[in-house]
């Protein structure tokens, strides 16, 4: 579990514990094995169904609303997928039996797609244990380094019809992979467009709710304070992946997050808690806050 860091007042926290089934490979491949993680997990609806081996699971409401923990021999943290039947990246799915909503006692199939924090930063953090991520069902969310969308997908699955995601993605390989999955995902806007000038693309991009970027450049908080300035409302959230070799490779990487979290701070980011995400990823961190916040009283 990473070792969380509290910059002011965070919200209060929910009960019990989310692991994870999944594999533990090298990088960002899958490979086999087990990983373990804690996550702070309140459960209120229940689903049953089996897994791909079979296995009897559980599907319980995680405290983080859009986000789910399938229950079983390993547990697991999924999202409720929005185009069931289909897969994005080869992730587990979970079919599940849940009562229908129309009061006629009978039930209804839901599918949920196994979230995988050796891939995901958002995934990483969640099962670190961070307060808030400020995305949850109807936010519009700008999503800064989508790559082909693997955490892209479990975010749109997160909003839901109501929401939006507007992925910036500047490579052209993972775009396209990135454009193909927002092809059967009618809340995903991509953007292949170099995060640097939002300029480029202030014309598909209304004002969100959250930003969440993972760009791992030297100057990523340049970069988020760019956009923040141009889409992100006053009072909203932001969370922001650290890598710190990319940063500074000579400095430690305590040293890199704390400087990181300064340059935050002068462009009117008010961080509120900062999580390392060990073990999913090494040397790393994010940071979690409000854009312009209101003067005390």
């Amino acid at each position: 579990m990473g070792k969380g860091k509290s910059f002011g007042s965070p919200g209060g926290k929910g009960k019990g514990k989310g692991g994870f089934d999944g594999g533990k490979g090298k990088g960002k491949g899958k490979g086999k094995g087990k990983g373990k993680g804690k996550g702070k997990g309140k459960g209120k609806g229940k689903g049953k169904g089996k897994g791909a081996a079979g296995a009897k699971v559980t599907i319980v409401e995680h405290r983080h609303k859009g986000i789910f923990i399938a229950q079983a021999k390993e547990d697991a943290l999924v999202t409720l997928n929005s185009t069931p039947g289909t897969s994005v990246y080869g992730e587990k799915r979970i079919s599940v039996d849940v009562p229908a909503e129309d009061g006629t006692g009978g039930t209804v199939k839901k599918e949920y797609r196994v979230w995988n924090p050796f891939r995901s930063k958002i995934a990483a953090a969640i099962l670190g244990g961070v307060d808030n991520i400020y995305i949850g069902p109807g936010s519009r969310v700008l999503y800064l380094g989508a790559a082909s969308g693997t955490t892209v997908s479990h975010v749109s699955d997160i909003v839901g019809p109501e929401g939006l995601v507007y992925a910036v993605e500047f490579s052209h390989r993972p775009g396209r992979d990135l454009i193909n999955m927002a092809k059967n995902r009618t809340n995903v806007i991509p953007i292949i467009e170099d995060a640097r000038h939002p300029l480029k693309y202030r014309m598909l991009v209304g004002m969100v709710d959250t930003i969440f970027a993972d760009v791992a450049q030297p100057d990523q908080a340049r970069i988020v304070a760019l956009n923040a300035h141009y889409f992100l409302k006053n009072q909203g959230h932001f969370i922001v992946s650290i890598k710190a070799s990319c940063v500074d490779s000579t400095a430690t990487p305590e040293a890199v997050f704390a400087k990181e979290v300064k340059a935050l701070q002068a462009e009117q980011f008010k961080p509120e808690e900062q999580l390392t995400l060990e073990p999913y990823e090494r040397d790393h961190a994010v940071v979690v806050g409000m854009y312009r916040a209101p003067p005390k009283k």
